[in-house]
């Protein structure tokens, strides 16, 4: 039986996964909607977000699970020991979203792949990238000629002034501000390709 690898608090990590044999997760625009409000119930309590991309067949998340002071504000066992499970969390996302589109599109089954996919990223070279790589994943797929008319991912949400769950100011402090943001990701589609085999082990 294979050992589940738990989310550890602190740390970051890319998370990613697709829709079993590949099948469309969103049939239409207010699925993707209505995944992010699950997300934020299900998920974001207990991990913060930095980047995501919600595409027709697969999603991608850059999240930093909360500190272990603050989960345990969350919710603590009768002993006060950390109880929170994140890989859980996202287990209960999926299967809540699965259960709403089986009901609503008349399917049964499955609609994820088993296990959804978590990378550590270890290196600020890595965060750098990723958060371009997420954003830029729709024009990587075909699905629109520049991924900045992208309307499902963070790219716009941390452009902008809106109230956000995102860690917005903490991304663009990283890349220097807001115009050095949008410079970066326009500046460093020739290097995607050379990034993806590093993100991904499998295609999505």
């Amino acid at each position: 039986m294979q050992q589940t690898v738990y989310l550890e608090p602190d740390k970051f990590y890319h998370v990613y996964t697709r829709g079993n044999n590949k099948e469309s997760i969103f049939k239409e625009e207010e699925n993707y909607f209505y995944f992010l409000q699950l997300f934020r119930k299900y998920v974001a309590p207990f991990a913060d977000t930095y980047a995501y991309c919600l595409l027709p067949n697969h999603i991608h998340f850059l999240i930093q699970v909360k500190p272990e002071e603050q989960l345990k504000v969350i919710k603590v066992d009768s002993e006060g020991m950390l109880q929170i499970d994140l890989q859980r969390q996202f287990s209960h996302l999926f299967n809540s979203y699965t259960k709403a589109i089986n009901n609503r599109y008349n399917r049964t089954g499955s609609l994820f792949q088993k296990r959804f996919k978590r990378k550590e990223v270890t290196s600020e070279v890595y965060f750098t990238r990723l958060i371009h790589y997420i954003h830029f994943n729709p024009q990587h797929h075909g699905l629109i000629d520049d991924f900045s008319d992208w309307p499902f991912s963070s790219y716009h949400s941390l452009l902008s002034k809106s109230k956000t769950l995102l860690r917005r100011e903490n991304v663009l402090a990283w890349f220097g501000g807001r115009d050095w943001y949008r410079k970066f990701h326009e500046e460093s589609a020739a290097e995607f390709n050379s990034i993806a085999p590093l993100i991904e082990d499998d295609d999505l």
